[in-house]
């Protein structure tokens, strides 16, 4: 029984663990790398293990980061079976669809950009195509239920456990069994934060021997929901007396739903004016909200509430859908009066670079950013402090106000990541991943009982 990690090693992105146990190879997710070019070509590299000798896929849920090299995968030799939950599927499918589209948009940008300039550059391809995704949808087997043990082979049992984290996510519970010895190793995938909108809370987890735990937020504490909420309709008042417009980057998947959920309460509670009108600019993010409809089973008690009573979750007067390019460069003409969700959530493409080109140089605008960004992404630079961006090629000054609310992380902190760490029944081994090294630092000098491991990329250890 061995383990190896060939992602999010030392980093925050690109998540991708392979056990080996009795024959077979169970691979834990396959995301991306996100972040600066550096990163781009990383995606591009050998993947660090044979593609065409991994059994299984275990998909924990559905961001990009944990499912984006998925086709990249089966074009390399993939022929196993993906096993997730019923909503990851769905989900899943939606962001590798929307990354290929957005990859063979960028490839032929940069090939009519050499031409117009006559240069002979090394010619732009994208990671995938649209037809390599779909052609990976083909290998989604058995659905995961939360709690039902799944039986592969050799010697393998698999639980998806409720992670709270997006819509279907998962922690991944491996009971092996090789050569007489039997081990428990628990995946903990991303996980949620107690006490937030629409999902449950994570599960709690079992006794393990060893536990491979994400470190996103290791290294603080997040604000506490209510007064992150308060803050977010107060950006939205103060922005609209001023006469701008609010830019929310966001997640399209949980994120741009949660906002909805909140800012739908605000109206209800007269904390925003019942004419606000609000755009959620991102054909993603709609086709997720529609998703999110589908699967209420996911859901906690307080919005399983509203679908009993019938109520929309998500329903706004003034919401509009804009998933039309054309209606979407139409809202860059409002000047003000206005919010307008868009993706990505670190801005590292998508429709809110455009909005963000129109607002952030006006005094009177604002950008609210309501998630994680990674090191190297636009996000980050403007939450650092930037005084100017490059966007399509021109020079933007940043001189609209700047709120970052750290409330509505869907990442555990420091104290929700260690309370979740001591219900393990002290593992042997902890290896600690999806953190920037600060975060795994923190999270590693807390913990007691245990032999705390930061793996290396392409780092390999025996079970």
């Amino acid at each position: 029984m061995h383990i190896s990690f060939h992602g999010a090693d030392l980093g925050v992105t690109g998540s991708c663990h392979l056990v080996s146990c009795g024959g077979a190879q169970v691979l834990i997710d396959c995301g991306l790398y996100q972040g600066g070019r550096e990163l781009d070509e990383e995606n591009r590299e050998p993947l660090g293990f044979d593609p065409s000798r991994v059994d299984y896929l275990l998909l924990t849920h559905a961001h990009l980061d944990h499912c984006g090299r998925i086709p990249l995968l089966v074009e390399r030799g993939f022929r196993g079976e993906i096993i997730t939950t019923a909503a990851t599927r769905e989900l899943a499918r939606l962001v590798m669809l929307d990354a290929a589209h957005l990859q063979e948009e960028e490839a032929a940008w940069h090939a009519r950009k050499q031409a117009r300039h006559a240069r002979r550059e090394r010619e732009a391809t994208p990671l995938y195509t649209v037809l390599d995704a779909l052609n990976s949808l083909d290998y989604f087997g058995r659905t995961a239920v939360y709690g039902k043990a799944i039986t592969l082979d050799g010697g393998i049992r698999a639980t998806f456990l409720d992670a709270g984290h997006i819509l279907g996510s998962a922690s991944i519970l491996l009971e092996l069994s090789a050569g007489g010895a039997q081990r428990r190793l628990l995946f903990s995938g991303d996980l949620g934060y107690s006490g937030r909108a629409i999902l449950r809370d994570p599960a709690t987890p079992p006794h393990v021997d060893a536990v491979v735990m994400e470190t996103t937020y290791g290294d603080r504490v997040h604000k506490r929901l209510q007064p992150s909420v308060e803050e977010l309709y107060e950006a939205i008042t103060d922005t609209f007396r001023r006469g701008g417009n609010v830019i929310i980057p966001s997640f399209a998947l949980e994120r741009a739903q949660e906002i909805l959920y909140y800012l739908r309460e605000g109206v209800e509670a007269g904390y925003l004016p019942a004419s606000m009108q609000l755009f959620l600019d991102s054909p993603m993010a709609i086709s997720a909200t529609e998703i999110f409809r589908r699967h209420p089973e996911c859901y906690n008690e307080e919005a399983s509430e509203l679908f009993r009573n019938e109520r929309d979750p998500f329903g706004l007067a003034g919401l509009h859908f804009t998933r039309e390019t054309a209606d979407s460069f139409a809202l860059n003409r409002i000047r003000g009066g206005a919010v307008i969700i868009a993706g990505s959530g670190m801005c590292t493409g998508g429709r809110v670079r455009h909005h963000l080109k129109h607002n952030l140089w006006r005094e009177d605008s604002a950008v609210v950013f309501v998630g994680f960004a990674a090191r190297g992404t636009l996000a980050r630079i403007i939450i650092d402090g930037a005084q100017r961006v490059r966007l399509f090629g021109e020079e933007i000054p940043v001189r609209a106000r700047i709120h970052t609310i750290g409330g509505f992380s869907a990442h555990a902190d420091r104290e929700e990541l260690l309370a979740w760490h001591r219900q393990l029944g002290n593992p042997e081994r902890t290896f600690l991943v999806h953190g920037e090294e600060k975060a795994m630092a923190a999270v590693a000098g807390e913990l007691g009982g245990t032999e705390v491991i930061m793996p290396e990329p392409h780092q390999s250890f025996p079970l």
